[in-house]
């Protein structure tokens, strides 16, 4: 595996062969698993890309959501909902029996699994959507890269839902931007500062993994922090704008300024990072989740020698270079539909696209950040690519032991900058 790489903004389709394409008509059969509130959204996006695609089987272990998500989905799209009780599926391990049903498998599960699934899904020979990031760790993103390979071999579909890929005002900035508007590039800023969610307090006879899996987006081992789980899109949005060089180091600070509950779990409420690249081109990458009157901006902007771009900035697009650009009003498509519908037109059609390698590189791209705010060190790409913090359990069922627990107190361990060290 190389430590840097150059890779195009989408990637290439290539002619495939397989039996959606060779019968024209044939059912598309899909499995959803994670049915919580993005994993609704996604099958609910994957139906509306074309009447013979059927949702066949739901996983999702906990209380009451498989079957919550099946009634919303019915509701939206009757005729194409066919999945009989014994195939709402409740346990960990039932996601083999799902896959066994379906021809494209739906990985909406929270970040942590995803390596694991993804690798599942594409030994079993299902095309897959899978949501980003599609790993916490640097070794959850070294198994995606070895698991994207075998899917080039089998010729099987991996779309990853990075939307702005497919987003026609951002595909259009980047090509721009590309194509020299602003000139070489000097730096980048990319920003997700938003508002802040609350926590979820502990039932009464929880056991610690259900809560944990509950509250699953406080927990690094389960959603990376916020800094991957939502920041990642900027940080792809660099990726893309970069074609694929990777920075040389990082640095960073970060903490846990007003989210510090018990049921805040283990992430940070603020990330700052700076990416330096080999060239000198630097990206400062900023992302918060403290509410209140704290300023919001959720935006990437470049600035290169003959101007500057703004990309996604309140809806707006603007290049201010060479030839003048101008504002770009917000799309009028749905980018999350676009995905599915691009993705569900290559497996009719036969065509190959598979965007799981620039997504891992993306999501490693947080793993850096994160370890560099955790810890107050420089960090090396080198260092994040070659890490071997294991954050997640393989194969988890009810009888895995949650990999943090909480003191006598109900406090969870949190990375303390200058003294929590890269592993």
């Amino acid at each position: 595996m190389t430590t840097r790489r150059t890779f195009l903004t989408t990637t290439a389709m290539t002619a495939a062969t397989h039996a959606f394409a060779a019968s024209g008509g044939s059912d598309i059969k899909i499995a959803l698993i994670g049915c919580g509130g993005r994993g609704t959204g996604a099958c609910n996006q994957a139906l509306t890309a074309g009447s013979t695609i059927k949702l066949v089987a739901v996983v999702d272990p906990l209380e009451g959501k498989a079957q919550a998500a099946l009634d919303i989905l019915k509701a939206k799209h009757e005729g194409q909902v066919d999945v009989p009780p014994d195939q709402v599926f409740t346990n960990f391990e039932d996601y083999k029996k799902a896959f066994e049903l379906a021809d494209v498998v739906l990985i909406t599960t929270p970040p942590g699994p995803r390596p694991f699934l993804f690798e599942q899904a594409i030994k079993a020979g299902k095309h897959v959507f899978m949501e980003k990031p599609v790993a916490v760790d640097a070794i959850g993103v070294r198994r995606v890269l070895a698991a994207a390979e075998e899917a080039k071999k089998k010729k099987l579909n991996v779309c990853v839902g990075f939307q702005r890929h497919y987003d026609p005002g951002y595909i259009d900035m980047v090509d721009r931007i590309h194509a020299g508007e602003i000139g070489d590039l000097i730096y980048g800023r990319v920003y997700w500062n938003g508002t802040s969610r609350p926590g979820f307090p502990r039932e009464p006879g929880e056991s610690e993994l259900h809560y944990q899996i509950r509250n699953w987006y406080f927990f690094t081992w389960m959603s990376g922090d916020h800094i991957l789980e939502q920041h990642c899109h900027n940080l792809d949005v660099a990726n893309w704008v970069m074609k694929g060089q990777m920075p040389i180091k990082a640095t960073g600070q970060g903490g846990r300024q007003v989210r510090r509950a018990k049921e805040n779990g283990t992430i940070f409420d603020h990330h700052t990072v700076e990416f330096e690249y080999e060239n000198g081109m630097r990206i400062l990458s900023q992302c918060c989740q403290i509410g209140g009157k704290c300023a919001r901006d959720v935006s990437e902007h470049f600035h290169g020698v003959k101007g500057s771009a703004d990309l996604g900035n309140g809806g707006k697009f603007m290049i201010n270079g060479e030839p003048p650009g101008g504002k770009r009003s917000r799309n009028k498509y749905d980018p999350y539909q676009l995905e599915h519908n691009a993705f569900f037109e290559n497996i009719r059609t036969g065509k190959l696209r598979i965007d799981a390698e620039y997504a891992a590189y993306s999501t490693l791209m947080g793993v850096m950040g994160r370890m560099a705010t955790y810890t107050g060190q420089v960090i090396t790409w080198e260092q994040a690519l070659h890490s071997k913090d294991n954050l997640v359990p393989d194969n988890i069922t009810w009888d895995t032991e949650p990999p943090v627990k909480p003191d006598a107190d109900g406090w969870y361990p949190v990375a303390i900058p200058g003294t929590t060290l890269p592993v």
